[in-house]
């Protein structure tokens, strides 16, 4: 006898009452109970996923939300990511952290350290290491302070063409031609500082947000100091 074919209705139907008999499974939960982290990996292990990959987005969950950079017209500024440790670092990794932000930088910056906060800074370039509880949370931000400076000179180059247009719009006068031809050359200018400044940012914050994540793994997945008491 061959083997039945559900259609697509049936199929619908099926798992339907599959997740109300779920649902009412004596075995299910009760609210609050949850789920220990060994549970979801045992879990995770049958569906065919590493007990890593669950510890790693069990781990995700305690990040707390990330800041919002700044943008001007949907232009990234800035970047900025967040990360925070149930644990503190040592001296030993915080010199580690230091060497990994001067190679993906490719950036001396400065160190300072004042009581329980640490901070290397290059420029606009910024982490901080501030105390969160029992842990410590990690903040990375930056911003691209020369195509900022060129997006904002631009537009007032391209506003002091325009009013000065309509200025000279209002009161006509003799060699109006020669100071239009100066007034537009005035926003060319301010239109190639702005395009040039704006084109720079999408590829600059990609980089650097890709740089900020990868940074902030290997701070979650630091294993443990061996010689921290």
């Amino acid at each position: 006898m061959p083997e039945r074919r559900y259609n697509d209705d049936e199929v619908d139907a099926i798992f339907a009452r599959a997740s109300e008999a779920e649902r009412e499974s004596p075995r299910r939960l009760q609210s609050g109970e949850g789920r220990t982290l060994a549970e979801l990996q045992a879990i995770g292990s049958e569906a065919g996923i590493s007990a890593e990959l669950v510890a790693q987005a069990a781990r995700s969950l305690d990040q707390p939300a990330q800041p919002t950079p700044p943008t001007f017209l949907g232009l990234p500024l800035g970047v900025a990511r967040t990360v925070s440790l149930n644990r503190r670092l040592t001296d030993d990794e915080w010199d580690r952290l230091v060497v990994q932000l001067r190679e993906t930088f490719n950036a001396r910056g400065v160190m300072r350290s004042e009581g329980s906060f640490r901070h290397w800074a290059n420029g606009n370039l910024q982490v901080l290491v501030e105390p969160d509880g029992e842990g410590q949370r990690i903040r990375f931000r930056t911003v691209h302070g020369q195509s900022r400076a060129l997006i904002f000179a631009g537009l007032g180059l391209m506003g002091v063409s325009i009013a000065t247009t309509v200025a000279a719009m209002a009161t006509p006068a003799t060699g109006f031609g020669d100071a239009f031809s100066q007034v537009w050359n005035l926003a060319l200018i301010g239109a190639g500082m702005l395009g040039f400044g704006a084109l720079r940012l999408p590829g600059w914050a990609r980089l650097r947000r890709g740089q900020m994540e990868d940074l902030s793994q290997r701070l979650t997945q630091l294993p443990p100091d061996p010689d921290r008491a």
